[in-house]
């Protein structure tokens, strides 16, 4: 078959679609990805192995004064749908024509398409096109249901959690629902009543590509809504190469602590270098060695010692295993990562989906109670690293995740439910 997929965002957004569409690929299938890369343009210079199609559009989104702004409003609040409309009015709205016109040549070439839930310019085409569309959510926290809620608040039972989503989808609906059939009226289609159910899931498909370890299938999830596991790849170009000095630090002492903020690291020197200051201290109060992950450290006026390496990039899979926790920002791709390495974690999130992830974590016995960056001090983080280092119980749980999470094949599992579902669509056509 010819199959498009469509997504948008940072690099955790586009690493589990180059996961899917290289395995799409090789399953025998022509397939072509377009990415809307938030802050990079690197993936314009990307190589598949597989021979996929790659095309790049309007990336990088986001210029430095933009990244600062969506950056300062993140920290400055809390407040979950304040931070998305600052990110859809910088990041999303002024690339959605590009993003609609490259989701319809995708429609027009392709017998099916496969999007990221969150890019309504994909979905709105394949519906005025006729053409069978696949959605794919990097976080389970998106699916309503009475047995879980959307935001980190204890436990509620049903009633409680029916409540919390009904404000959520309200609140969402609020926020994105007058751009969305604005567009769809663009394409001659009737407008939507809830972005959850009629435009973020897919009542063909709808795969959420995390680890059943983390994501328990809920009993009211609507059928069409299955968990592939996490669409994981080999180390890409993008993500760098192990650091030359990173064996000679290693074997100088105790294993460090992984620090990663991921794309959430400031990139403006002032704000980075605060942020370097604060996850330096942190790790010197906490007695321990560390690996912080910045663009520039040394233009922040930060050089490496034996006790901290710092680092541009360095990938996962290779980094994480050899150290004793990994510090980051609950990204879906780092939080899985960090736990296939069979190691504990000290979640800083930003957004609300990362302290979904953090609280994930935490349920399962494997981080302590996440810190929003916004209230993170040296001496908060210090605590949680000598809490994950102190308490063993928490690599125990670590390690039988990553155990389980070793066995799995989520890039295979999600192109058998696509194949079976784009199968039985076809099967009906040909009937009909």
């Amino acid at each position: 078959m010819r199959i498009g997929l469509q997504t948008w965002g940072s690099h955790g957004d586009v690493r589990p679609f180059l996961a899917l569409a290289e395995g799409l690929q090789r399953a025998g299938h022509d397939v072509t990805l377009v990415i809307t890369c938030v802050d990079s343009d690197a993936y314009g210079r990307l190589d598949s192995p597989s021979g996929l199609t790659i095309r790049v559009v309007a990336s990088p989104v986001l210029g430095p004064e933009a990244a600062e702004a969506v950056g300062a409003t993140v920290f400055e609040t809390n407040d979950p749908m304040r931070q998305m409309a600052k990110i859809m009015r910088v990041a999303f709205a002024p690339v959605e024509d590009q993003m609609f016109a490259a989701a319809q040549r995708l429609c027009a070439e392709c017998d099916a398409v496969i999007g990221h839930f969150f890019v309504s310019p994909l979905r709105v085409a394949a519906e005025a096109a006729g053409v069978p569309y696949v959605a794919v959510m990097l976080s389970h926290g998106g699916v309503p249901s009475a047995w879980s809620h959307p935001v980190p608040v204890p436990r509620m039972g049903k009633t409680g959690n029916r409540l919390l989503w009904w404000l959520t989808r309200l609140a969402i609906n609020r926020a994105l629902k007058p751009d969305i059939n604005t567009l769809r009226a663009r394409a001659g289609l009737p407008p939507v009543h809830d972005v959850v159910d009629e435009m973020w899931l897919s009542p063909l498909l709808t795969l959420v590509a995390v680890s059943p370890v983390i994501a328990e299938h809920q009993p009211d999830w609507p059928a069409a809504v299955q968990v592939s596991g996490f669409l994981d790849m080999p180390n890409i170009a993008v993500e760098g190469a192990l650091p030359a000095g990173l064996d000679a630090f290693l074997a100088a002492g105790e294993a460090p602590i992984y620090m990663t903020l991921g794309s959430w690291m400031p990139a403006d020197v002032d704000w980075q270098a605060r942020t370097l200051q604060l996850l330096t201290e942190a790790a010197r109060l906490a007695e321990c060695r560390a690996i912080i992950q910045s663009a520039d450290a040394r233009g922040c006026g930060f050089a490496s010692t034996n006790e901290v390496l710092y680092v541009q990039a360095a990938p996962h899979h290779a980094i994480f295993p050899r150290c004793f926790a990994v510090l980051h920002h609950g990204g879906a791709g780092t939080t899985q990562s960090a736990t296939l390495a069979g190691k504990p974690s000290v979640v800083v999130p930003h957004i609300s989906e990362q302290q979904h992830w953090g609280s994930e974590l935490r349920r399962l016995g494997i981080a302590g109670k996440p810190v929003h960056r916004r209230k993170a001090t040296p001496e908060k983080l210090a605590g949680l690293i000598r809490q994950a280092r102190a308490t063993p119980a928490m690599t125990v749980a670590a390690v039988a995740a990553a155990t389980m999470m070793r066995r799995e094949d989520g890039v295979a599992t999600a192109v058998g439910m696509i194949e079976r579902v784009l199968d039985g669509v076809k099967r009906q056509g040909t009937a009909g």
